[in-house]
């Protein structure tokens, strides 16, 4: 690099967006991903050692990836070379591939090659790669928002480790605006930048774990503002929700909004209104809410409030909370849209509820033992001890069913589900009045 090189870097570092100049420079500067880059854990201490192998990361916008990228190349004695998937073609691979050939011919040393957006190239490229991969001449870094089981090749995976990067926390997200307000070097100190606290949360929240988004917003807002007559620029919360395009709305998820909304959520969905139940997942959505707590309750509701009356509530909600891990945002919104409108137009019954609730009272309140003809018999001596005799076999009988004590004497007139006339819970009543469970 000459004179004219270093001095050009230099000024695009100063000129660079905040969120660029905010990045951790080592491993012990970034924030969040304590999964994969606590003390303990496997990636943290193959950066410190100095003992990499072809690693893949994945996750949303924002997270971290290529700050990670560059925090190994601020680590490493390998030299480190970077591409990005979507601008380089095939000469940009077959020139990084020979400069590192010639740097491990003739010194010795590794090569480092990290591919932002890996997923972008195509099957022919990344084919390019593997034997260069498997034969230590690169060891390779990609980053991809994409799942990499499904957009990289399988032979690329398989002599790769994935690190699956996880959205930033609201309270990370604080931590780097704090930096960012405060770091005179690098950040928006000069500018003597007061962002209030209100503030600063919504941004937090409304970047939805995307550290480059919040980031932007910060400074976006610290260069629209006009300074005060101190000379400070403040930033409050109608200024953060103008820089970030989002309208504040009025939720504190440590607060009363919180437990205000979700109420009413879920009641929307036990009152068979669809339209409200999908306007209050909106607003926690729109506000940032975790979206596994929203499928949370969307199966808590199928079990509590619909049960048997339609059953595949249940496996609809439950289907919904797995994707959302899967599929994160902003897809996971049209999953959680889908199964709380099943939920509230499905048929109610809280019988198995009540059920549930009934029958354990009636543990509580009385000692009970099981009866002799449906305990266990099948170690030597039961019969002895008269366990398991008498026991009628439903299946040797018409219908499969046969009238037999199944509860224990104490409570063996109780009755603990009382199924309802709706939905499918019709049909399992219908069956109990016939077999005479039900009169």
């Amino acid at each position: 690099m000459d004179l004219f090189d270093y001095v050009r870097e230099k000024k695009k570092e100063k000129d660079a967006p905040l969120a660029a100049r905010m990045r951790p420079r080592t491993l012990d500067e970034v924030v969040g991903q304590r999964h994969i880059i606590g003390k303990d854990k496997l990636l943290y201490r193959a950066i410190k050692a100095d003992k990499l192998q072809s690693i893949i990361f994945y996750g949303p916008p924002g997270t971290g990836k290529t700050t990670l990228a560059e925090v190994i190349a601020n680590t490493t004695s390998a030299d480190f070379v970077k591409i990005n998937a979507t601008t380089a073609g095939k000469k940009e691979m077959m020139e990084a591939v020979g400069a590192a050939k010639n740097r491990l011919g003739q010194f010795g040393k590794k090569t480092i090659l990290f591919v932002d957006e890996i997923h972008r190239f195509n099957k022919g490229q990344q084919d390019y790669l593997l034997p260069f991969v498997e034969d230590g001449t690169l060891i390779l870094i990609g980053a991809t928002t994409e799942n990499p089981y499904f957009e990289v090749n399988q032979a690329l995976i398989s002599r790769s480790v994935i690190f699956e990067l996880k959205p930033l926390s609201p309270d990370d997200v604080c931590i780097l605006l704090d930096r960012a307000v405060t770091d005179r070097e690098r950040g928006l100190a000069g500018l003597h930048v007061c962002l209030d606290e209100d503030a600063k949360r919504f941004l937090a929240d409304a970047s939805g774990g995307d550290a480059r988004e919040a980031l932007n917003a910060l400074e976006l807002g610290a260069l629209t503002t006009d300074p005060d007559e101190g000379g400070a620029i403040h930033i409050d919360l109608a200024a953060a929700s103008e820089c970030i395009q989002k309208r504040v709305v009025r939720y504190d998820k440590n607060g009363d909004d919180h437990y205000d909304t979700i109420s009413a959520f879920i009641k929307s969905m036990r009152g068979s209104d669809p339209d409200a139940a999908v306007y209050y997942l909106a607003k926690m959505l729109y506000a940032g809410e975790d979206v596994k707590f929203i499928a949370r309750r969307i199966m808590i509701c199928a079990s509590e409030d619909v049960g048997n009356a339609d059953p595949m509530a249940m496996l609809v909600a439950s289907a919904a909370a797995q994707e959302v891990e899967r599929i994160g945002m902003p897809e996971s919104q049209l999953i959680l849209a889908q199964a709380c409108i099943y939920v509230a137009g499905a048929p109610k019954s809280n019988a198995c509820t009540n059920a549930v609730f009934s029958a354990k009272e009636a543990v509580r309140t009385n000692r009970t033992s099981v009866p002799p003809h449906l305990k266990d018999a099948h170690y030597g001596g039961s019969e002895k001890l008269g366990r398991g005799i008498g026991y009628q076999y439903p299946h040797d009988y018409p219908g499969h069913y046969v009238d037999q004590q199944y509860l224990p004497d104490e409570v063996k007139d109780k009755k603990f589900y009382e199924p309802t006339a709706n939905g499918y819970e019709k049909n399992i009543r219908e069956y109990l009045e016939k077999i005479g469970k039900i009169r």
